[in-house]
């Protein structure tokens, strides 16, 4: 008959609690984890079976009480890392929704909005498609599997009981947020930029046909010329996705290094 002490009992659930507690605010602030579509429970659940995966693999746990100031703090701690990660993730996918807000913009679709099912947001639906085609780049390479692989990882290299991180590091997650806008530019840039040659092209029209409704004309002329350009722009998509994707993973290494 199979006979459990407190103090096993205490490890079992240190051990599973706190990896827990960890992938749990990562599926609450990543990408694709986060979806309002994804229900809670499944989040939840999803968590959970997760930790009970990496139990056999993950360092051992400090031995503290959960019910203490010290445990309270390493609970804390662990939300905080798994936010943080999730969170360098969302930015980099927020890259291209201010992308295409810049393109939306520039072509004078920036009034059609639609409801973002990630964020429950309104966004442009530029940016909703660069969205979508993201979202399945992402699930296409895998990138998935990569971040929960980093996620198991840092356990290692991060274990549970840590509290101090450097400050360097932080540093790097707080300017990680602008990367958002210029990467977002750098994404945008060859289709704003050949919106502006037409802007120019119709401002010289109508410098010499003033008879032109520029209004009647350009506008749809815009639209269909954003979408040229949105086409040419969709294969190079790959190529950014996997520069700020090893960006990120980066960022998010030097993070969880101690």
């Amino acid at each position: 008959m199979l006979q459990f002490s407190g103090t096993d009992l205490m490890n079992t659930t240190n051990g599973l609690l706190w990896p827990f507690m960890r992938i749990g605010a990562m599926f609450i602030s990543a990408p694709i984890f986060s979806a309002s579509s994804l229900p809670v429970r499944v989040r939840v659940l999803l968590a959970v079976l997760t930790a009970w995966v990496l139990l056999p693999v993950l360092p051992q746990p400090p031995q503290v009480d959960l019910i203490s100031g010290e445990g309270f703090l390493i609970s804390l701690y662990q939300v905080l890392v798994g936010l943080a990660m999730g969170f360098m993730l969302q930015l980099a996918f927020a890259v291209f929704i201010v992308a295409g807000q810049s393109i939306a913009m520039a072509m004078g679709l920036g009034f059609a909005s639609a409801v973002d099912p990630q964020n429950g947001v309104q966004v442009p639906v530029i940016s909703q498609f660069l969205l979508i085609m993201v979202t399945l780049l992402f699930l296409a390479l895998d990138g998935h599997l990569i971040f929960l692989e980093l996620m198991a990882e840092s356990f290692r290299l991060l274990p549970v009981g840590t509290l101090h991180p450097p400050v360097d590091q932080l540093k790097a997650l707080a300017y990680w947020g602008g990367y958002m806008f210029a990467g977002g530019l750098l994404v945008a840039l060859p289709a704003v930029a050949g919106l502006l040659l037409v802007n120019i092209a119709f401002g010289v029209a109508s410098r010499a046909a003033p008879q032109l409704n520029i209004f009647a004309v350009g506008f749809p002329v815009m639209i269909m010329a954003g979408f040229t350009l949105l086409v040419l722009l969709t294969p190079a998509l790959t190529d950014h996705l996997a520069r700020i994707l090893m960006d990120a993973i980066g960022l998010i290494r030097r993070l969880i290094t101690t």
